[in-house]
């Protein structure tokens, strides 16, 4: 995929969707691609796409983009443009100016989400505060600077269950440090003693069972985890990166 990326010119999409030719509706979603596509333009551009570009990897599903003769072709979670024949593919964002709306952002976000009910948390440890009511499930390194800023601002948040992926992702020595937390027999304190006060933790017998934190990696890179922290909320949405106090509130709020 990187190789196709690097030998097809990065185009930007930006359209005043809703006027002239281009119009499908006042507010277009990529939610309305899904229309019925043609079989023979699906048949087309799968058979083209494939012949000429077959580093491209499985097309899962082809749909109508909000443009009036485009078509949105998804791999996986990575989103592609082209005409009705594939004789131009394009890679790049649909945005849409005049209502100031990322389409292509949206649909990714959609297609990047995590039903809360499917995230594995028996691989996971818990940190509860107050009555614990609101969830959060949070894949952090133990060697990433990010997630210890995180768990400062997240030490402000109240009435949560924090549910703690390991994910060493960053070297060989973070999956040394996850396994002393995974195998401490206090991992909540161990955890917060770490990534707070920087209070390393007693380094774990080596037969002790890591397989919880090797599933937690093999499912984020399934699930296309590439970052440190990772927010999942109760919607299913996520969140790259640290972020403060205030919009963690926010989006706890909004899942109520």
């Amino acid at each position: 995929m990187n190789a196709l990326r690097t030998g097809l010119a990065t185009a930007l999409v930006v359209l005043t969707l809703g006027s002239g030719a281009a119009a499908q509706n006042n507010a277009p979603t990529m939610a309305n691609a899904a229309a019925q596509v043609p079989p023979a333009v699906d048949s087309a551009l799968r058979r083209n796409l494939m012949e000429r570009l077959p580093n491209i990897g499985k097309i899962d599903e082809i749909t109508r983009a909000p443009i009036a003769g485009l078509y949105e072709v998804r791999v996986g979670t990575d989103l592609f443009y082209s005409d009705a024949e594939g004789n131009f593919l394009i890679n790049g964002q649909i945005i849409d100016t005049r209502n100031k709306r990322n389409l292509t952002e949206e649909r990714t976000e959609k297609l990047l989400a995590i039903r809360f009910d499917d995230l594995p948390l028996k691989d996971a440890f818990t940190i509860v505060r107050g009555n614990g009511k609101r969830k959060l499930a949070v894949f952090e390194d133990p060697n990433c600077g990010y997630c210890k800023r995180f768990e400062r601002d997240l030490q402000k948040v109240d009435n949560v269950t924090v549910y703690m992926f390991l994910y060493p992702i960053l070297g060989p020595d973070s999956t040394e440090k996850s396994r002393a937390h995974w195998c401490a027999k206090d991992k909540a304190k161990v955890w917060q003693d770490w990534m707070l006060r920087n209070e390393a933790p007693q380094r774990a017998d080596a037969s002790c069972d890591l397989s919880a934190v090797a599933r937690n990696v093999e499912f984020g890179r399934k699930h296309k985890i590439t970052g440190t922290p990772t927010l999942i909320f109760s919607d299913g949405s996520r969140v790259p990166g640290a972020i403060g106090t205030a919009d963690i509130e926010k989006l706890l709020a909004s899942n109520k």
